[in-house]
């Protein structure tokens, strides 16, 4: 049994210029007491063929967790745009949030990302170079995938084989 259930993930500033900061409201609720702190992540996935271009938007510890309903906004830097294939830059893309504890991986929460030009014009006839400035990110907010892992809540030293449960959901519920 999961001592953090996911209540709702709000996208915020969606959508929004690509370069702009990823902004996520995550409401969860703890069940029990945590004697340790939370490690949420948000990455970005740079190119679907290979992890090598993802990059880890942000990572941040979130505790003491009090029993109950918690809330707070992660927000993030738009990824490095020298880092990503410029093939990859247009269409779609994915981004992660992931939370752990004792660094294991309890859920993680991915949304489609769409990327492209704001202008139809530039739609339609895309220039041989991206202009970056653009570019429109829109998050597909009321879609994400929604993947589990059990996890050993009480021995971090216990590693446990990772079972895995997908949901596309809208219930948030992990």
């Amino acid at each position: 049994m999961s001592l953090v259930n996911i209540l709702n993930i709000q996208v915020l500033d969606n959508p929004t210029n690509f370069k702009n900061p990823f902004q996520f409201e995550i409401t969860f609720e703890c069940n029990a007491p945590l004697k340790d702190d939370l490690e949420w992540r948000m990455i970005y996935v740079g190119a679907a063929e290979s992890s090598e271009h993802d990059q880890v938007l942000d990572s941040i510890m979130v505790g003491p967790i009090p029993i109950g309903v918690n809330k707070f906004i992660f927000s993030a830097e738009a990824p490095k745009i020298e880092l990503l294939p410029k093939k990859d830059l247009l269409e779609v893309t994915v981004v992660l949030l992931s939370c752990l504890y004792n660094e294991k991986e309890f859920v993680r929460v991915g949304y489609y990302v769409n990327n492209e030009y704001m202008d139809e014009g530039l739609r339609e006839n895309p220039p041989e170079q991206i202009i970056v400035d653009q570019l429109q990110r829109n998050i597909l907010a009321d879609k994400p995938k929604v993947t589990r892992y059990t996890i050993d809540w009480t021995n971090p030293e216990n590693t446990i084989p990772q079972q895995t449960e997908q949901s596309a959901d809208q219930d948030m519920m992990v």
